[in-house]
């Protein structure tokens, strides 16, 4: 009775962020097209899906469809939740770098999931946006793994990679994750078309899941 009490209160406070403090537009995810060489666009599939499962597993009607955006794009105020993947160089000119850094410090989250390979650069982007910060480990008893669904292992791991543990790291402002970086996990591989990857129906579903926790956190932290 007590976890059903809380789950109906997790639902309200979702509700109140959608609808209360996003009430001009449906809400969406936001990718981020940056420079460098990476495959900024990689998993195509992969947003509209967890926008879908969002729609068909929790209260929230979004878009169906991501935006695509630069950073320096004036839209960008538009869409408060950021998503960036890639396999490759990620670059920022100093113009990225001020308007994310105030950005981020006004209230929007970016999500970050490495697709292997953007690992060093995405770290050298953002400590050039957060010099005197340091991205922190989460610990699997973070709220963010029982925001909707419980994790209590912490990241699904959806590809092998280099074999590791897949981890979480936020760059925290005080108590409020800015920047969220999951790495050796591959949720963007979990959320794509099953026809992409072949990966087994478990494992698409969990990284679905944990998709919804990270929306659902970034809404209500």
């Amino acid at each position: 009775m007590l976890k059903k009490s809380v789950q109906y209160i997790k639902i309200g406070l979702l509700l109140l962020c959608v609808f209360v403090f996003l009430p001009a537009q449906k809400f969406t995810i936001a990718r981020i097209h940056y420079s460098g060489g990476g495959d900024w666009y990689s998993d195509p599939s992969s947003l509209p899906n967890l926008l879908n499962y969002l729609s068909a597993n929790t209260p929230m009607k979004p878009k169906s469809e991501e935006v695509r955006i630069k950073i320096t794009d004036k839209e960008l105020t538009s869409y408060p939740y950021l998503y960036m993947t890639g396999h490759g160089n990620i670059r920022l000119s100093e113009e990225e770098i001020i308007i994310l850094r105030e950005f981020l410090l006004r209230g929007a989250f970016l999500h970050a999931d490495d697709n292997y390979g953007m690992n060093e650069s995405f770290r050298r982007e953002m400590k050039r946006v957060f010099p005197n910060k340091d991205f922190v480990e989460l610990p699997h008893e973070h709220a963010l793994f029982q925001s909707y669904f419980d994790f209590p292992n912490g990241l699904p791991k959806v590809h092998e990679h280099d074999g590791k543990p897949p981890q979480a790291f936020g760059l925290f402002d005080k108590e409020r994750i800015m920047v969220l970086y999951t790495f050796e996990c591959d949720l963007g591989d979990g959320w794509e078309d099953e026809e992409v990857h072949k990966d087994p129906r478990e494992i698409r579903e969990k990284a679905l899941q944990m998709g919804v926790n990270i929306v659902y956190f970034a809404l209500t932290q």
